[in-house]
């Protein structure tokens, strides 16, 4: 083992966790919760899930911010991540460093070996334990824990919630997790606990969730009933199950719906008190100061470049009407590249009447789309094919936008991680 992959080997340790499983994604708790009770640990700090298709990584980076604005050392755990893995464990603002994450991993390694034969983990399952591992020995005050898929049969789901948020409920990963808003939203309720607060940001969920949630117990707060916002233009105001906040500054995270978004994480955190307390200026701090890359990330410059990792229909609906709300742009050019089992065509719908030109390129891996896959997608949503130009990588989609785009006009790089990703790398920010 140790002459295989060294200390210093984060790329090498990746690599081998791809090959623990015969399938990159395998639902199920029986395998992490045996490796889990080997490795012994315990997390003895206030904790919040956060489920759903979209909004997730927003909320996260809201209760993140409000907490670290609070005082409270803070972990975060995340995924995918864009540049580096280590993105994805966070404490108190910044990523884990190689070695800690290989000592975890050495750990979890050992612990998955115990048994004979190994218990197959895959990459997801065995980064989330290392994650869990590192921060029950780092002992942040506050743990906040993204899902990685759905919510009943996800790794994270290994850990009981203090509070349990489920952001939105759509059509994503139907193949995992069913065909109809109302079968994912019995998946994604699978975080919720008996007799503790489970979040729902959504403003219409399916009655499945409502019906799972009173199933078990689980003390259900929605958005529009439990809490919620109002818009009062260059502020806003919250209310909720702790009060009401008037006089909030606009997030720093763009777009009407990361009111929702932060309306979802105050209330978690609302629901966290007594154990986690946090005033009316950590709030505004952490909305002030709140980042995520790749969520309608705005590039300074000319021509304006927008990231924004919108992989689904409704995420695409959001980023359409976010660029809808933007000053005005005489073209807007779209660098556009996805993964072949999503919904492409839902997603182009959804984006067409703001893109006047479509540069689009093929993602690498066995689930990306080529770039004619692209434009045969383009093309059945109505999209006329001199609005189209297929390259070969992202990174030459996006040097064509640029060479082609105005000063005044825009950019906007969407539809994968990876799109955004290899976006990134090309323009040195990676």
């Amino acid at each position: 083992m140790a002459d295989r992959f060294p200390a210093d080997d984060l790329p090498g340790w990746l690599a081998y966790l791809e090959t623990l499983h015969p399938r990159a994604i395998e639902l199920g708790l029986g395998r992490v919760r045996e490796v889990h009770a080997r490795l012994g640990f315990a997390l003895a700090m206030p904790i919040v899930v956060v489920g759903g298709t979209n909004g997730k990584g927003s909320t996260c980076a809201f209760l993140e911010a409000i907490l670290r604005a609070g005082g409270y050392h803070v972990g975060l755990y995340t995924s995918p991540h864009l540049t580096r893995y280590n993105e994805r464990v966070r404490l108190d603002g910044a990523p884990v460093a190689d070695a800690a994450l290989l000592r975890a991993f050495a750990q979890v390694e050992a612990a998955r070996t115990a048994a004979t034969p190994p218990t197959p983990l895959t990459y997801f399952e065995f980064g989330t334990l290392a994650a869990l591992l590192l921060f029950a020995q780092a002992r942040p005050d506050v743990l906040v824990l993204e899902v990685g898929l759905g919510g009943r049969l996800d790794a994270v789901n290994v850990v009981d919630a203090d509070v349990a948020v489920v952001t939105t409920i759509d059509l994503d990963h139907q193949d995992y997790l069913g065909g109809t808003r109302e079968a994912i939203a019995v998946e994604k309720a699978g975080i919720f606990r008996p007799d503790r607060p489970a979040v729902c940001g959504d403003a219409d969920p399916p009655a499945s969730l409502i019906a799972e949630a009173a199933r078990i117990g689980a003390r259900l707060y929605r958005i529009g009933q439990a809490f919620g916002y109002r818009d009062e233009g260059r502020q806003w105001r919250y209310r909720g199950p702790g009060g009401e906040r008037y006089g909030l500054p606009v997030p720093a995270l763009r777009g009407q719906h990361q009111l929702a978004n932060a309306s979802t994480a105050m209330a978690a955190l609302d629901l966290l008190a007594p154990r986690v307390v946090v005033d009316a200026g950590a709030v505004r701090t952490g909305l002030l100061q709140v980042e995520l890359p790749a969520r309608f990330q705005v590039l300074p410059g000319r021509p304006t470049i927008v990231l924004d990792v919108a992989h689904n229909p409704h995420a695409a609906r959001a980023l359409a009407v976010t660029l809808g709300d933007m000053g005005y742009h005489p073209r807007t050019l779209a660098v556009f590249g996805m993964l072949a089992d999503k919904d492409v065509e839902g997603v182009i719908a959804a984006l067409s009447p703001r893109i006047d030109r479509w540069h689009v390129a093929g993602l690498p891996g066995p689930r990306g789309a080529d770039a004619q896959a692209m434009v045969a997608h383009l093309v059945a949503c109505g999209v006329a094919g001199e609005a189209i130009v297929a390259h070969a990588a992202i990174a030459q989609a996006l040097a064509a936008a640029r060479a082609e785009a105005n000063d005044a006009d825009r950019i906007v790089v969407f539809g994968s991680f990876l799109t955004v990703a290899a976006a990134l790398a090309a323009l040195g920010r990676a």
